[in-house]
């Protein structure tokens, strides 16, 4: 036998083998690529060629596209590049868009030539994504279907470092098995599938649950598919750290170690447990947590750590906090040599974040504000974040020109320090997509885009042609609402609010007044309505549309409540009774709008939280823990309660089903109640961030009660789009507008530009 045939023989011999010991084998970026190309564009995949080029000369992502030989060209260093060059591709030459409200895939055929062979490279090695808050307010009911399609937007759109929380209840089930809790006590500790992120944020432990074991174990197989898929495309996912949150339980089993109760969360929750990082039980428990959290999921090195989120330490002495940070990183290399910690900049503290080794850590600015003030995280790589929604509530806006020019100003600024990457942290999303668009698209830009003709470049892409109608609508947005030096947060409505006479938001930290002129955003829907004939069968256009028309809605819902209070105050009962029919009859028609898409229904959130679960039981649990994260949130004890309304939704079926019914009640009360000697006195009820509490009278201990009632409640709301959005919209149209002009004129609902000092404190609540 030959040389070469005995070296094949030996090498088949031990191959088998060597498979069997190594790391399972993943598809190349080319497959990947390949592969997402085929998910979007199944009809046009065979016109695309994707090849792998080297990364640039600074070791940083790149991408190509040019034409040859009647094909597209998509080149890049990895997954992520390859469909960056994708989205690229689809927006400048075929004027298509890919978001979360609405698609628009309506390719040129054939395609257009790539005229010049397009090049971009990124300035920023992290592109960071995900907030704890949006696997909740969002994501807690997703399937694998619903996170491929979530994982292909991340690569079009540049994301290459995601967080990756699903399925952690499958890791502290592993590690506590081992620390003496039983399954059952495991269960107990772990919260609903609603509230995880707060769990993960050591805010709360139980709420919701206790966990079924189904659960658990189907998560774990869907967080796998989730890695797997994002490490395949060239994505580093962010796991959970260790900074020692453990269960309340381990007080009693371990009653020598360090273990403090935390005070209440959000005046409600009562406080979790922090294990003491200098206890000699921390280095066990952390060690076994990236352990088996490995064993599960694997990992890429990086690691969420905020220790003490959102709380105090227990010493304030000199040497204590940078001994917590050092132990913190050495438990995690005791599993994991090359762990890395990326920690969130809400509540950090200087000694901890300059004890760790540069080359150890990643400084995620959720709202890019912190650097200022922290001579740019004292020399610590740091990426800029947009954090642009709250608990999911629906608004119109963003200041979209300071997101196109933020990043890129900060990398030529050398008081920025080490600025690595951009980053979203929503807690919610499939709301806005230009802001989204902008804050990642800004990836492949070295220097600032011109704002206007990005815009004009937006909407091209999102309707696929120019139409005057269209285009007139958006620069007024632009000039508007997404064209603010400083923009307000959430414009909130009554309507989503817990009733009262004279109050000023629904959650604890939006308002209602708005930063723009309300009439303007109604010649905006007069001109977008305009465009019907052209562009009323696009998707995108449809969305717009009715999102559009939403935010008048709900602009004129702020002066009709307004009306009532009026009326009652001037024990008027023939203009309570117009203008309390008025503001219902507006609700009830935002309700049939919302209908008609997918993106505002009640009833698709709590059909997809009833699909997880395996017995009647376990669908009832998740269909209440949908329930309450979108109205009452938590307990309702007293009335300092904070979250009830945070994650209020402009939703179809919640509004009509949830938020007419308070109002209802409401409204009947006052009726009954107009005359001047039996009149409602509300000088005292406003005792949670200027809201009505739980129990500041008779009525509104009452309407608490029916809140949680609703929570428990089975009844269905439609899960599928119901009318014509453009027909609807229009006649809404020409229904409310005779009336917006007079509404406006008597009550300006304009105001100053709310300041960051609106959000919750952080010793209350980040979200």
């Amino acid at each position: 036998m030959s040389t070469g045939k005995l070296i094949v023989l030996f090498i088949s011999l031990l191959l088998p083998g060597f498979l069997m010991a190594a790391e399972p084998l993943t598809a190349t970026p080319a497959v990947t690529g390949r592969a997402l190309v085929e998910r979007l564009l199944p009809k046009q995949a065979s016109q695309f060629v994707v090849e792998i080029i080297p990364p640039a000369t600074n070791g940083l992502d790149v991408f190509e596209i040019e034409s040859r030989s009647n094909k597209i060209v998509l080149r890049g260093n990895n997954g992520v590049a390859i469909a960056s060059a994708l989205n690229w591709y689809l927006k400048y030459d075929c004027h298509c868009e890919v978001s979360w409200c609405g698609d628009n895939l309506d390719l040129p055929n054939p395609l257009p030539v790539v005229k010049e062979k397009v090049r971009r490279e990124t300035p920023y090695e992290h592109r960071v994504y995900l907030n704890y808050c949006t696997f909740s307010y969002t994501a807690a009911w997703w399937d694998w279907p619903r996170w491929e399609r979530e994982i292909d937007w991340m690569a079009l759109h540049g994301i290459n470092m995601p967080l990756a929380i699903t399925g952690q209840e499958a890791v502290w089930q592993a590690t506590l098995r081992k620390f003496k809790m039983s399954d059952d006590e495991i269960r107990q500790f772990l919260c609903g599938p609603g509230f995880f992120a707060w769990q993960w944020m050591a805010n709360l432990e139980g709420w919701g649950g206790p966990l079924p074991q189904s659960w658990i174990n189907s998560h774990a197989e869907l967080e796998k598919k989730i890695l797997q898929r994002e490490r395949e495309l060239g994505m580093t996912p962010i796991l959970q750290g260790f900074t020692g949150f453990v269960p309340l339980a381990l007080c009693e089993k371990f009653p020598d170690a360090r273990i403090q109760q935390k005070p209440n969360w959000c005046r409600v929750f009562p406080g979790t447990a922090q294990l003491d990082p200098l206890d000699p039980l921390f280095p066990e428990i952390g060690k076994t947590f990236i352990e088996e959290q490995t064993k599960l999921f694997g990992t890429d090195h990086w690691y969420a750590a905020d220790p003490f989120h959102e709380s105090k330490p227990p010493s304030d002495a000199t040497n204590y906090l940078p001994a917590v940070a050092k132990e913190i990183l050495e438990t995690m290399e005791s599993a994991d040599p090359q762990a890395k910690i990326a920690m969130q900049t809400w509540s950090m503290r200087e000694p901890i974040v300059t004890a760790i080794p540069d080359d150890r850590i990643l400084m995620l600015d959720l709202t890019s504000g912190k650097w200022k003030g922290s001579d740019a995280f004292w020399g610590r790589p740091w990426v800029s974040g947009i954090l642009h929604n709250y608990g999911g509530r629906n608004f119109l806006g963003g200041n979209v020109p300071q997101y196109l020019t933020s990043a890129p100003s900060l990398l030529n600024n050398s008081k920025a320090g080490k600025l690595t990457g951009i980053g979203f942290f929503p807690e919610a999303i499939i709301q806005n997509p230009i802001v989204y668009e902008a804050g990642s698209e800004i990836a492949w830009w070295q220097t600032k885009p011109v704002v206007t003709n990005w815009f004009h470049d937006y909407v091209l892409a999102r309707y696929g042609t120019n139409n005057p109608d269209a285009n007139a609508a958006w620069e007024i947005l632009r000039k508007s609402v997404y064209g603010r030096e400083a923009e307000s947060g959430s414009m909130e409505s009554p309507i989503c609010a817990r009733p009262a006479l004279k109050f000023e938001r629904a959650a604890p930290n939006a308002k209602f007044p708005r930063h723009y002129n309300p009439q303007d955003l109604w010649n905006a829907w007069t001109n977008l309505d305009a465009a019907a004939s052209a562009l009323g069968n696009k998707d995108t256009y449809q969305f717009d549309l009715v999102d559009l028309a939403r935010q008048c809605l709900v602009d004129l819902s702020v002066p009709f409540q307004h009306d009532i209070a009026v009326a009652y105050e001037k024990t008027n009962a023939i203009a309570f009774a117009e203008s309390s029919q008025r503001f219902l009859d507006l609700a009830n028609d935002l309700d049939t709008l919302l209908g008609t898409r997918k993106e505002f229904l009640l009833g698709a959130w709590l059909e997809d939280a009833k699909r997880w679960g395996t017995t009647e039981t376990e669908r009832r649990q998740y269909e209440r823990n949908a329930r309450l994260l979108v109205t009452v949130w938590g307990l309702s004890t007293n009335n300092e309660a904070i979250l009830f309304d945070y994650s209020n939704r402009q939703w179809s079926g919640l509004i009509r089903g949830y938020y007419a019914q308070r109002w209802g009640k409401f409204l009947d009360y006052l009726a009954a109640h107009l005359s001047a000697t039996n009149r409602l006195d509300d000088g005292k009820i406003y005792t949670s961030y200027g809201r009505p509490g739980d129990d500041v009278s008779p009525f509104y201990h009452e309407l608490s009660q029916w809140e949680q009632d609703w929570c428990n409640g089975t009844e269905n709301y439609p899960s599928q789009p119901q009318g014509d959005s453009v027909k609807i919209a229009h006649a809404l149209l020409q229904k409310w507008q005779p009336l917006e002009a007079d509404a406006f004129r008597h009550y300006n609902i304009q105001a100053a530009e709310q300041q960051p000092s609106d959000k919750i404190a952080p010793e209350e609540t980040q979200e």
